[in-house]
């Protein structure tokens, strides 16, 4: 059977922690879209693992798909797969052949066009994904399946490279023969020119070609997942990033390239939609709201400078109180660009579009323990839009950024120990605690799998198991 990991928010809800929980019951995790943006953590036996392209389940011994929804950056992925192995891993990593190439250039055309973009700006990491599916839906990407046949991959590099080159220096006014580029960390220290170089890039790409062949890396897709699960076996599907920033039903354009609501399980595996819809699909929410990026966020508190549209520095002292408690609680930090996160409160309206655009058939609340210690706690109940009361997302996000949430208050929870909590079960969070889960739960209509009190896999009261 299948079950689909989807966040129901704009990322960073702990999906990769719930991977974690359940994996030991899966045969295969495979994931379904994005790239290296899409950081995740991973506790196991007491070692923490931070992982931007290699799915979760590696970690535990589980082969890992990256499915042709994905966009793959060949040197991350070797890059993560060697430094796992240089801990005494043994990840087994299989690459779709339909999955589309990050290639330097789109790195470097990435962190322009961003900067281009201004009061637009989505937030992107530059790490090359949006211009890569852009690519990808113009017909003129590179494939995986591409780096294993040099002649081919000689002619998609003629075909593309001149067009790439023309609008870095025509268009933007960039000239690639002589500044310096790469990935937003600046990590790869690769000269632009050489990441325009039609040479350079055959060379490097058909070397990448040579080792994933060699490790016998690359699958059709769709065939491999289906041949395991006609075998008996269970596949969890992992979703990077969050619902509200899906390319279709997020909040265009402050969103990511792909679809990381449960439709994009589908198309981005190969397996059908009838295989996907009779499994579970387990809406992954976290007990506040982050994000990073511009745009609006009805119940922000404070803001983040850069980010906040329209933030002076001068939002109320006491919502600017509760945003660092609750970054700094919760380690609302980019997993790979180290910014910080905006936070706010839960927003209810977003969690009724994800659970309705994905169709949930069970929750994981995480970070409870975050919110521990606050008098009260707020959830964004509703918005008032022009007189109306809304209870989901509007369509457009000009009309979300003109909506006031309307909020519903409940009493606070005290710190406890969260490991007890974890061992004893759900009776044990506290009851005011209790209370707010079940708000949601009622609200979103699914009932609740697993509660995260904390970042291990050990922290996590479980209610529920979707292989049982």
């Amino acid at each position: 059977m299948t079950v689909t990991i989807v966040g129901s928010q704009l990322g960073d809800e702990g999906k990769g922690g719930v991977v974690d929980l359940y994996g030991d019951a899966a045969d295969v995790v495979a994931r379904y879209q994005g790239g290296d943006n899409a950081g995740h953590t991973v506790v196991h036996d007491g070692e923490k693992y931070k992982l931007s392209l290699v799915p979760s389940g590696a970690v535990r011994g589980k082969i890992g798909v990256l499915g042709n929804g994905c966009v793959v950056n060949p040197e991350t992925l070797f890059s993560e797969i060697d430094k796992l192995r240089e801990r005494g891993l043994e990840p087994d990593v299989r690459v779709a052949e339909r999955a589309h190439v990050i290639l330097p250039y789109h790195r470097v055309l990435d962190g322009i066009e961003e900067d281009e973009k201004q009061d637009l700006a989505a937030g992107t990491t530059k790490r090359g994904i949006g211009p890569t599916y852009e690519d990808k839906m113009g017909r003129r990407g590179i494939r995986i399946g591409d780096l294993l046949e040099p002649e081919v991959l000689r002619e998609r590099l003629e075909y593309v490279v001149p067009q790439k080159r023309a609008l870095a220096e025509d268009v933007f006014g960039v000239s690639v023969s002589d500044a310096n580029g790469g990935s937003s960390d600046e990590s790869d220290g690769a000269e632009v020119g050489e990441g325009f170089d039609v040479d350079h890039l055959y060379e490097t790409y058909r070397e990448y070609g040579e080792r994933l062949a060699a490790e016998g890396m690359t699958v059709d897709c769709g065939t491999f997942l289906q041949e395991r699960i006609d075998a008996g076996e269970n596949v969890m599907l992992e979703g990077a990033q969050g619902t509200s920033i899906d390319i279709d039903h997020g909040i265009y354009p402050y969103v990511t390239s792909s679809n990381p609501t449960a439709g994009g399980a589908t198309v981005g595996t190969g397996l059908g939609p009838t295989v996907v819809g009779q499994g579970e699909v387990i809406g992954i929410v976290k007990a506040y709201l982050s994000r990073v990026g511009t745009g609006p966020l009805p119940t922000e508190l404070g803001g983040v400078e850069g980010q906040t549209p329209d933030y002076d520095g001068n939002a109320p002292a006491d919502e600017e109180v509760l945003a660092t408690y609750i970054r700094d609680e919760g380690g609302e930090y980019g997993t790979v660009t180290g910014r910080p996160r905006r936070v706010g409160w839960l927003d209810m309206p977003m969690l009724r579009h994800a659970a309705r655009a994905s169709g949930f058939t069970g929750l994981a609340i995480n970070h409870v323990d975050v919110l521990a210690g606050l008098d009260e706690v707020k959830v964004g109940h509703a918005y008032e839009y022009e007189g109306e009361e809304l209870l989901t997302m509007p369509p457009t996000t000009e009309k979300w950024g003109r909506c006031e949430a309307t909020f519903r208050t409940f009493d606070g929870w005290p710190e406890v120990d969260w490991a007890d909590v974890a061992s004893e079960g759900y009776e044990a969070i506290p009851e005011n605690a209790r209370t707010y889960l079940e708000y949601v739960a009622d609200e979103l209509e699914a009932p609740i799998y697993a509660v995260g009190v904390g970042p291990g896999r050990e922290e996590t009261v479980v209610l529920e198991n979707p292989y049982e």
